[in-house]
């Protein structure tokens, strides 16, 4: 009898509902918590309400609804995204979350919710940067935890000057100084920057790899994962995508990808 009022227990405690760290699945609860960026214009961005917009807040509010919960958000760096599942204070990731392998062993990914494909942001009158070649011997920002410049030196070989950040609103500041040459990453990070600034950088356009931006839960969390994904196809499927998109970059000049990418699969 005991035995079996022990296991009771333990159940119990291990069906958690509601928040963040409540429960084993984002389908669990009432409340999805959900870790985006505080300073990337057009992407999520913190307002002086304490407020969060963009469109990595529209992705993730979009899937909220669909899953029928209410939606909070709480700030991440690129560093601590993996932190925020780990330790339960969010549920869910979007924070222009790059798929790769490696990180695919420590979060589960939904999606991608959008393919960017890899630019280069410079000072507006910048000579000599026209493609990701030119940034040999040139002073290029890397943003803490991003994975982007490992694309230019790594991948390529290309022999790019390094210079550490914190985040890319750092870098874009490193870059408004002339403390740097360039900050490479997905065009939409790029883009919204660029909007901000008016006028004071360009997009070289010449973009050279992909960026498949993931939603990441908690490992394990297969019923969650896969609800996104159906999510997602909804979002794609009835246009409501290319809105949302249209609506943070419609203005930018940016060419958008607006065709449902092909999904990871949640393993």
């Amino acid at each position: 009898m005991r035995t079996i009022l022990a296991v009771a227990l333990l159940l119990t405690a291990g069906c958690g509902a509601g928040g963040a760290g409540g429960g084993a699945s984002i389908l669990d609860g009432d409340e999805l918590v959900v870790a985006v960026k505080g300073d990337q214009p057009g992407l999520a961005v913190k307002t002086r309400q304490g407020a969060f917009e963009g469109f990595d807040v529209d992705v993730a509010t979009y899937v909220a609804r669909h899953l029928g919960k209410k939606v909070r958000f709480v700030e991440t760096t690129s560093e601590g995204r993996e932190d925020k599942l780990r330790t339960g204070e969010a549920d869910m990731v979007v924070a222009t979350y790059s798929i790769s392998p490696p990180r695919k062993r420590q979060v589960m990914f939904a999606g991608p919710y959008y393919v960017s494909r890899q630019d280069i942001l410079v000072r507006k009158g910048t000579r000599g940067i026209r493609d990701v070649r030119d940034l040999a011997g040139r002073r290029l920002c890397e943003a803490s935890g991003s994975i982007s410049t490992s694309r230019v030196v790594d991948a390529r070989g290309i022999a790019a000057v390094l210079v550490p950040a914190g985040t890319y609103g750092e870098c874009v500041e490193l870059l408004k100084k002339g403390a740097v040459d360039a900050v490479s990453t997905g065009d939409l990070i790029l883009a919204g920057y660029a909007a901000r600034e008016k006028g004071a950088f360009t997009i070289v356009n010449a973009p050279f790899t992909e960026e498949r931006y993931g939603i990441a839960v908690r490992p394990g969390d297969v019923a969650g994962c896969e609800e996104i994904n159906r999510a997602l196809t909804v979002m794609y499927q009835t246009g409501a995508a290319a809105k949302l998109l249209r609506d943070r970059f419609g203005e930018t000049g940016l060419e958008l990808t607006t065709f449902m990418p092909q999904f990871e699969g949640c393993d």
